[in-house]
């Protein structure tokens, strides 16, 4: 390079030629016609651009920290949700699921039949794993799936099993000072469960 003289290869050259280098000696309409089998293009001036949909990138900004107690208990969230956002993951898609298959059935006879192996499954799946939680742990679980599921916890119970079986687990969880009926507030008490969510599903964390 000529020292003082700027030379910048153009974008569009780079793409095509990082897209375009297992092909030789082809015509315009020759790598056209290649590149359509793989991905969207136009013919500009005899020149072939391909086009790319690239995946949403989100800017997530750095959480603020009022203090060192604030950022402790930043990262014990951090270890928190990784753990439990599965759970709660894992109960909104069984809960699509035994829903989806409930429309299937007629009678109240079938649906209770049907809820009663659903509950077996899910209690011989999800017991062990779910003993072995924190309280802090499980109070964090209900709270997610309720951000998973748009249900609360009891309001899940009371559809599945009924008002009195919603109730009597309600009064449990009050006891080891849980509320099945805790809703998630993302952009108030649950900032920063939000802001962790949104750094693991990108990846970043």
């Amino acid at each position: 390079m000529v020292q003082g003289t700027k030379y910048k290869i153009p974008k569009r050259i780079l793409i095509v030629c990082f897209c375009l280098a297992f092909i030789k000696q082809s015509t315009a309409q020759e790598v056209a016609d290649s590149i359509h089998l793989l991905i969207k293009h136009r013919i500009i001036n005899n020149d072939t651009i391909p086009h790319v949909n690239l995946n949403e990138v989100a800017v997530i900004p750095s959480y603020r920290f009022k203090n060192k107690r604030h950022k402790k208990r930043y990262g014990r969230m951090v270890r928190n949700i990784k753990k439990v956002l599965p759970y709660a993951r894992s109960a909104s898609h069984k809960v699509r699921e035994i829903n989806t298959h409930l429309n299937t059935l007629h009678s109240e006879k079938e649906k209770k039949a049907y809820l009663k192996e659903a509950e077996k499954s899910l209690f011989n799946e999800f017991e062990q794993p779910l003993r072995k939680l924190t309280f802090s742990q499980g109070r964090l679980l209900i709270k997610l799936i309720n951000r998973e599921t748009g249900d609360t916890t009891y309001e899940l119970i009371k559809h599945f099993k009924g008002g009195f079986s919603a109730f009597f687990w309600q009064g449990i969880a009050r006891l080891f000072g849980a509320n099945l009926k805790a809703v998630y507030q993302k952009d108030e008490d649950d900032k920063m469960i939000e802001h962790i969510i949104m750094l693991i599903d990108n990846g970043i964390i």
